[in-house]
C-alpha cells in the first residue's frame, strides 16, 4: 500500500455538493415522489440510468451538466431549486410571469376562436 500524500478537499466544498444534492432530491420528491414510477419518469426525461436516477431521488448525488438541464426542463421546482441555490430568485418571478402571461394568451386565443364561431360565452 501506497501512503496518501495527496491534498484533501475543503470541508465547505463537500458540504456544498451535499446540499446541492439533497436540494434536487427535495425538488424531485415534491413533484414526482419516491416510487419506482418516479425513478422511471427522472429517467424517461434525462435518458439516465436506473442507478443514476436512483441516486438522485435519495439525494446521494446530484446530476449534472446536461442532465440538469434535462431535468430543469421537465420539472419546475427543479428550475425553481436551481435558481434558489443560485441566488437567482428574482428570475423565480419572472418564470412565473412568462408562464401566467402565455396562459393568458391561449386562454384568450381560445375565447376568440369561440366567439368567431357565434358561440355565446357566459361569463
Amino acid at each position: 500500500m501506497f501512503p496518501k500524500s495527496g491534498n484533501k478537499f475543503p470541508e465547505s466544498i463537500h458540504a456544498t455538493e451535499v446540499m446541492y444534492a439533497a436540494a434536487i432530491a427535495k425538488a424531485l420528491a415534491s413533484e414526482v415522489g419516491t416510487s419506482r414510477l418516479a425513478t422511471k419518469t427522472v429517467m424517461s426525461w434525462t435518458g439516465a440510468s436506473d442507478r443514476s436516477a436512483r441516486h438522485w431521488l435519495n439525494g446521494d448525488h446530484g446530476p449534472g451538466g446536461l442532465h440538469l438541464i434535462l431535468l430543469a426542463r421537465n420539472s419546475t421546482a427543479v428550475m425553481k431549486t436551481i435558481m434558489q441555490l443560485a441566488d437567482q430568485e428574482g428570475f423565480e418571478l419572472t418564470i412565473e410571469l412568462s408562464a401566467a402571461r402565455a396562459a393568458l394568451i391561449r386562454a384568450t386565443a381560445i375565447v376568440e376562436a369561440l366567439s368567431s364561431k357565434g358561440r355565446q360565452i357566459d361569463a
